[in-house]
């Protein structure tokens, strides 16, 4: 992986998964643990690769200063086979060499011996491969464009394609979504590969255990443990540091970050999935049809007439500030897959509002599709929760957006949230990661807030929810606070749901 520090966004800063996410998290992990093995087929330009003699090992270590890799190939050409190896320092281009042999039982002799000689472990045993001190790590890793090489196949095989079944401006909004420049934002470029399902679930198995390190007592968390636990899982997931030392994972924040990186990895391969074989058809679905289906999640684009559709703009035209005026084009009712089941444990907790999510995510498709670390944040001013606002001008507002002629095209949400019982601050608490007893959220007043007096309600799934219509108008009685305009935050992800997407011209 190349390894950068987190993107930095308007808005609070990216905040670290609490409550479900953790068991969305481990449920993940369970899942690419059970996937079934990939096939893995790597070619030359003259050569291939015979049977399944090819293996990529890694080997990362802190305290040297290592992170590299060994690559291994058994190749074929014309009753010819040589071995091939290449070594180097993870994202580099590294050496290679190639020994020439007549005969396949030497040249499968010479694999199998440097297979034993950098990794302690014999190449028939390799199902049940053991990791040794000091020694190479196997790790399973296919080629870097299989995915799009397989989609691609998949879909010129098609001699018919149905018409799409989506409205013109859901067709528009699922091209941006899956668009090379919005879906390439998920920031997960494989070094050496692209991972199988199950050697993510390894990298996961390496978070877990440092994680008990981590929230463990502390003398349990030294130097070396992490270390040690850090080596391991870059020799599991390789990362790219260029020339530099790998770091230590020693804190929460810094595994937290790694957890993102991996969930991304595996929505990056959920998203980009198709069948490897696919028998001819006369007639197949559209693409958009397909790619819809791939968010499980439904929209439904709103009658600019709607009520509905009225109370949302006037909501976005009264927060938002005055130089910052966008204008709204489309909205969409949104319902993601599981969400209401989910949402629904709250149904006796009073006090939802519609807000503005406040999280700048770089991939449209990651906050659609259920079941990922969708609107989790960490280290803000109201502790490691997640942020919403009920000015547009607060929220770190636009997800993404995508260039149309002259103009900017941007999206923004709404989700309900179900914050029952208040608890109000005027003075930042970053160590907050629960409500405090008899609390269900906790609020940053701000010196300004939409005029409740304005404020109107709309019926949603039989509940009334509460929306802002007003200007930001004067606290008085918070004119001393630290938040300028009032920061949402509730520990629980079931506590809320996305409810609109909007689509607005910059």
């Amino acid at each position: 992986m190349d390894h950068k520090p987190p993107v930095q966004c308007e808005g609070p800063d990216k905040k670290e998964q609490q409550g479900t996410e953790e068991d969305s998290f481990r449920s993940i992990a369970e899942a690419l643990r059970a996937a079934p093995t990939e096939e893995r087929s790597v070619r030359g330009p003259r050569a291939q690769v015979y049977q399944d003699y090819h293996c990529t090992l890694t080997q990362t270590n802190i305290r040297k200063n290592n992170n590299k890799f060994y690559i291994i190939q058994l190749l074929e050409d014309g009753g010819l086979f040589a071995c091939r190896t290449e070594w180097g320092r993870v994202g580099e281009v590294g050496k290679d060499f190639c020994t020439d042999f007549k005969s396949l039982e030497d040249a499968k002799k010479d694999f199998e011996n440097k297979f034993w000689e950098k990794t302690k472990n014999r190449w028939a045993e390799r199902e049940h491969f053991v990791a040794h001190p000091g020694k190479y790590t196997l790790i399973d890793v296919q080629g870097k464009d299989d995915i799009e090489e397989i989609v691609e196949k998949v879909r010129t095989m098609a001699q018919r394609v149905r018409p799409c079944s989506l409205d013109a401006a859901t067709q528009q909004l699922i091209t941006n979504i899956f668009s090379k420049d919005m879906f390439m934002n998920l920031d997960v470029k494989m070094p050496l590969g692209k991972l199988s399902k199950k050697q993510i679930a390894r990298g996961f198995e390496a978070l877990e255990a440092l994680e008990a390190v981590l929230k463990g007592p502390a003398d349990m968390a030294d130097g070396h443990s992490l270390e040690d636990l850090s080596s391991h899982f870059y020799t599991v997931i390789p990362h790219n540091f260029g020339r530099s030392r790998p770091p230590p994972i020693s804190s929460l924040e810094l595994l937290q970050a790694e957890k993102d990186m991996l969930l991304d990895m595996e929505l990056a391969q959920t998203l980009q999935a198709a069948p490897k074989e696919e028998k001819e058809v006369e007639e197949v679905p559209h693409p958009l049809d397909r790619d819809y289906q791939l968010l499980r999640c439904q929209l439904q684009l709103l009658d600019p007439e709607a009520p509905e559709y009225k109370v949302i703009h006037t909501y976005l035209k009264q927060t938002c500030s005055n130089d910052r005026s966008p204008e709204l084009r489309h909205v969409w009712k949104v319902n993601r897959d599981g969400e209401g089941d989910r949402f629904q444990a709250h149904s006796s907790l009073g006090n939802h509002r519609l807000l503005w999510h406040s999280t700048k995510v770089a991939v449209m498709a990651a906050i659609l599709t259920s079941g990922l670390r969708i609107m989790l944040h960490s280290g803000g001013r109201v502790g490691k929760g997640i942020y919403f606002a009920s000015e547009s001008s607060k929220s770190a507002g636009y997800v993404t957006t995508v260039l149309c002629g002259d103009h900017h095209i941007a999206y923004m949400f709404l989700a309900e949230v179900a914050l029952g019982r208040e608890h109000h601050i005027t003075a930042e608490q970053p160590s907050l990661k629960q409500p405090p007893a008899d609390f269900d959220s906790v609020i940053g007043r701000g010196r300004t807030e939409p005029d409740p007096t304005q404020d109107t309600e709309l019926e949603l799934d039989g509940r009334r929810v509460a929306v802002p219509q007003g200007r930001p108008t004067p606290c008085p009685e918070f004119s001393h606070s630290c938040f300028s305009q009032s920061e949402y935050c509730i520990y629980q992800e079931s506590q809320c749901r996305l409810r609109y997407l909007l689509e607005v011209c910059l």
